[in-house]
């Protein structure tokens, strides 16, 4: 268990190194094991633990975004926008801070700021099925029907996609006699599509012929 934990704030010692523009900016020990203890508390669904680990996080980008998505999870948005802006001033790029941006100013129906933020968001990102989604989300609620529809339409196709890649992933994972890898990624992929479909449908036939090997 000691060796998992040093092993894997090392990991994260590495991706906030890289993430960083110098590693001399490379935040220390404790903040990454807080970080990591608070990683594992949202998996979990602990949102109020989260908050309470990274309460004093305010430089540190990565504690920002997961404190804000906790607080935003947890029902309070003024705490979550508060964290969301403080992660963008950190790092004005930051997709996963400025997408929760836009999702709180959508609750708060603050659509205009919202709209605004997500078009910036689509501007880097077009090929975000969330940003897509939340796009279509604000021209349904402004009654712009067709535009909600041209958001959802790309976000189908780009579902394909993804869809496309865990099926090679799963044939990769059963090949290599991985089963139960193989099948986690055809239950995510089935997720993505709709039924009756040719990509569904080879789906379901790789899914059949393992489970009757395993």
């Amino acid at each position: 268990m000691k060796t998992h934990i040093l092993r894997l704030i090392a990991a994260l010692s590495i991706l906030v190194c890289a993430a960083a523009t110098s590693c001399a900016k490379t935040p220390d020990t404790q903040v990454i094991r807080l970080y990591s203890l608070a990683s594992q508390a949202y998996s979990r669904g602990n949102f109020t633990e989260v908050t309470e680990i990274l309460l004093k996080q305010n430089n540190f980008l990565p504690s920002l975004v997961l404190r804000a998505k906790a607080e935003y999870f947890s029902g309070d948005l003024e705490k979550a926008e508060k964290s969301c802006r403080m992660a963008l001033k950190l790092r004005s790029s930051s997709f996963e801070a400025g997408l929760y941006l836009a999702k709180i100013l959508r609750d708060k129906n603050n659509h205009v700021k919202a709209q605004a933020q997500v078009e910036k968001l689509l501007a880097d990102n077009p090929l975000d099925i969330r940003a897509l989604r939340l796009a279509a989300d604000l021209a349904c609620s402004a009654g712009k029907f067709d535009e909600a529809v041209i958001y959802l339409d790309r976000a189908v196709e780009l579902s394909a996609e993804s869809a496309m890649v865990l099926l090679d992933r799963a044939r990769i994972s059963w090949v290599a006699g991985k089963g139960r890898e193989a099948l986690e990624d055809l239950n995510r992929a089935k997720a993505m599509l709709p039924w009756d479909t040719p990509l569904h449908r080879s789906i379901l036939n790789l899914e059949n012929i393992i489970k009757e090997v395993m």
